[in-house]
């Protein structure tokens, strides 16, 4: 038997990913494999990818929303959600990334044992 025809390991290796090649390893391991565990797992781990992306996309709307001069005007003064708003979303940004890497990788661990 091959080692990578391993379920253990290809769930193991759709966690991990998640340092390598989010989405793409998760998607092909979904197609391809027959395994039932496995496509759990590679499922799995695909929704955990994309919430750091979905957050992504609001920070940068919040971005690029609060600073338009057409909103507010050249000569008011900012908002504090101007100002303090997307420095808040770039810090729960990082804050949800760093839980969704350590989450993968500790799944990760617990499909290999």
């Amino acid at each position: 038997m091959n080692r990578l025809d391993n379920p253990k390991i290809l769930s193991a290796l759709s966690y991990f990913s998640v340092l390598f090649a989010p989405f793409l390893l998760p998607i092909i391991v979904y197609f391809i494999s027959q395994d039932s565990d496995v496509k759990y797992h590679a499922k799995k781990s695909l929704i955990s990818h994309i919430i750091p992306v979905i957050l992504l996309i609001i920070l940068f709307i919040s971005v690029f929303t609060s600073f338009t001069p057409i909103a507010s005007g050249f000569n008011e003064q900012p908002s504090l959600w101007m100002a303090a708003g997307p420095l808040i979303l770039i810090a729960i940004y990082m804050l949800v990334y760093l839980i969704v890497m350590i989450w993968n990788i500790v799944q990760g661990i617990k499909v290999l044992r």
